[in-house]
This record gives C-alpha cells, structure tokens and sequence, in this order.
C-alpha cells in the first residue's frame, strides 16, 4: 500500500527557508511522477511542484526561483526547499503521486509564515 509521510513544516517569518520531506513506502520515487500541492484556508488545492522520473520538474510562476523539488533514491524521499518565504505561501502542503490515473495524498504539513 502507497505510504506518503510528509514532515519538516512549522512556523517561519517571512524570508525564511523551510525544507519539507515526504517519505514514501511501496513505491520508488526515482521512478514516478511525484510533486507538492497545497491548501489554504478556503482556497482550492493548488499545484507547487513536479517532478518526472526523467528528473523533469515543473513549477508555477509563484514558486518559481523560490522552491526548488529533489528526491533521494537512497532514502527514497523527496523534498521541497522552499526560499524566500512570504505570507501567501502559508498552507498545509501535501506530497502527491500520481500512477495510471489515480492520486494518492500525504496526510500533510502546515507550513505558516508570519509577517
């Protein structure tokens, strides 16, 4: 059964840095499509991150030159270092894989920056 275990948010003043991890059970991350989505209060879920099993990865323009997605094979994880943190980032964020159509969620990680 796919496991996706995220960790590593908190509380961080604007500007700061966070790293957030996702652990992953029953799949390879190296060898999937795997990414980062996130939620606000009252907003919809929204894309923040992808990576392909090419190493490809993909963002919107609000993470661009901010986030940056990584995975390690060894520990089969993947990260999502996140820069230069404002206000609006402020969300539960959730690792997401996506195989033949379906979608499978960690249970997330709130990230809250202060201003």
């Amino acid at each position: 059964q796919v496991q996706l275990v995220e960790s590593g948010g908190g509380l961080v003043q604007a500007g700061g840095s966070l790293r957030l991890s996702c652990a992953a059970s029953a799949i390879r991350v190296s060898g999937n499509t795997m990414g980062w989505y996130r939620q606000a209060p009252g907003k919809q879920r929204e894309f923040v991150a992808i990576i392909t099993p090419l190493g490809t990865t993909n963002y919107p323009d609000s993470a661009k030159g901010r986030f940056t997605i990584t995975r390690d094979k060894v520990s089969n994880t993947i990260y999502l270092q996140m820069n230069s943190l404002k206000p609006e980032d402020t969300a539960v964020y959730y690792c997401w894989y996506t195989k033949l159509g379906a979608d499978y969620w960690g249970q997330g990680t709130q990230v809250t920056v202060s201003s």
